[in-house]
């Protein structure tokens, strides 16, 4: 049974310093690695049950559950540095602001906002998806002839090949994520307290004094409240 090098399939997902969010404070050139690793861990254990002549075991380690864990896990793993660091952007923002905290607490992204992220990373997977679902199917027939067997390495290069593109619609997914939240970054950040309640309170001293002053120099009927007051004052002054 012979397992094909997926490598040279994978494509850019193998290149060291590759990584879509350059630039915009996003980082996921681990979380693809680890990605890499992982589909290599799979081959590596395939081709430790094909040496031993298990056929069947080396057909699971790279069978379609096997892939779209390491998808599902990258995809959460993305989605997860992109909620924190979407939290510590509006936890900057709002002390450079004064933002009130008891505003903050709903905007933090919470676990059901980071599924809902992963699932918008995942839009791009489908045609990675699809070539599992192709690949389960050439397990199936595996063994039945020299063709079938040629057909499911064949498979496994598509699968390899389709996991590449979706990562690239994952990084693209993942920029415009980190374009919308930081929008509302921003918004935090541009928050001014309302300034309606000062010029409210200013107004009010004001026309106190004013009328105070009226009354004390003797320009409006002294009310029962400040007769008192306009007694010293004016025995005063």
């Amino acid at each position: 049974m012979v397992i094909p090098e997926l490598g040279p399939s994978l494509g850019r997902l193998t290149e060291p310093g590759a990584d879509g969010g350059e630039g915009s404070g996003l980082r996921l050139d681990d979380i693809r690695l680890r990605l890499v690793t992982g589909v290599f861990d799979l081959a590596g254990a395939a081709r430790g049950f094909a040496a031993a002549g298990d056929a069947e075991g080396a057909r699971t380690s790279l069978s379609r559950v096997a892939w779209l864990a390491l998808w599902e896990k990258t995809l959460a793993s993305a989605a997860e540095r992109i909620a924190g660091l979407v939290n510590a952007g509006l936890e900057s923002a709002a002390e450079e602001s004064r933002f009130p905290r008891g505003r903050l607490e709903p905007l933090r992204l919470r676990a059901e906002d980071t599924r809902a992220i992963a699932a918008r990373l995942g839009r791009g997977g489908a045609p990675f998806v699809a070539a599992l679902d192709a690949l389960e199917q050439a397990g199936r027939g595996y063994g039945a002839n020299g063709g079938a067997e040629t057909a499911w390495r064949d498979s496994l290069n598509a699968a390899a090949r389709r996991l590449e593109a979706a990562w690239l619609a994952l990084e693209s997914a993942a920029g415009d994520e980190q374009r919308h939240w930081q929008a509302e970054v921003e918004r935090v950040r541009r928050w001014h307290r309302p300034r309606w309640p000062l010029w409210l309170v200013t107004v009010l001293v004001v026309a106190a004094a004013a009328y105070v002053g009226l009354v004390l120099g003797g320009y409006l009927r002294v009310p029962p409240a400040l007769e008192g007051l306009a007694d010293w004052w004016w025995s005063t002054w």
